[in-house]
């Protein structure tokens, strides 16, 4: 067995609102861990999220850090550079159409807004991420990825920013303060402008493709 911990902590970022994100590889199922606390892998697919230069393996190489081996040994540095990720312009899509179907939701008036925004956060996330990393290389994990692209950074005020990222803390670890029908309603203009910021870096991925 082999436990890491990733994310915001090994990135420097932690604030209120992070979680320490700990990865779990194991080679059968153990009664131990918990899905609630740990990411849990295999070795064999974790292997494959290498061979397929899958971006939460370059997530893990840029971050990881072990905090636990059965064998002493970094099962992950072992591995060494993961493949180049060549689905950028399949996974660009992919998010784009999933923030589309969010906003889609929203304007319709549904009774899950605070699912819908969160869900236009990670879309946002993930988005800019897959572009960087499709188009640079470059492995910028940062849940405010979107804000660090110079200037084809997403243009958001910082309180259109942090009221998605609430609705993603609320989404997945209900907590923080509630978000009103009223604030979604203050920031939708900006969260629309998101859909002209992702097509326009879609063009980019679908003429370098």
């Amino acid at each position: 067995m082999h436990i890491y911990v990733f994310g915001s902590l090994c990135r420097g970022e932690i604030d209120t609102g992070s979680d320490v994100d700990l990865l779990a590889i194991v080679n059968e199922f153990d009664k131990r861990l918990s899905g609630d606390t740990f990411s849990i892998y295999s070795y064999e697919r974790i292997k494959k999220l290498w061979q397929e230069g899958n971006p939460f393996s370059w997530h893990l190489y840029a971050e990881a850090k072990m905090i636990y081996s059965t064998n002493y040994k970094d099962f992950i540095v072992g591995l060494g550079k993961p493949n180049k990720y060549d689905q950028c312009l399949v996974d660009c899509n992919k998010f784009f159409y999933l923030y589309c179907d969010a906003l889609d939701a929203i304007k319709s008036g549904s009774n899950s807004q605070i699912f819908e925004m969160s869900t236009i956060f990670l879309s946002l996330r993930n988005f800019a991420t897959c572009f960087l990393l499709g188009t640079e290389g470059n492995g910028n994990f940062s849940r405010r990825v979107a804000l660090q692209l110079g200037n084809k950074s997403v243009k958001l005020s910082r309180e259109a920013f942090t009221i998605l990222e609430q609705a993603r803390i609320l989404s997945i670890r209900g907590k923080g303060e509630m978000i009103t029908r009223k604030s979604i309603d203050n920031y939708m203009d900006e969260i629309m402008s998101i859909q002209i910021w992702m097509e326009e870096l879609l063009n980019e991925v679908t003429n370098d493709s």
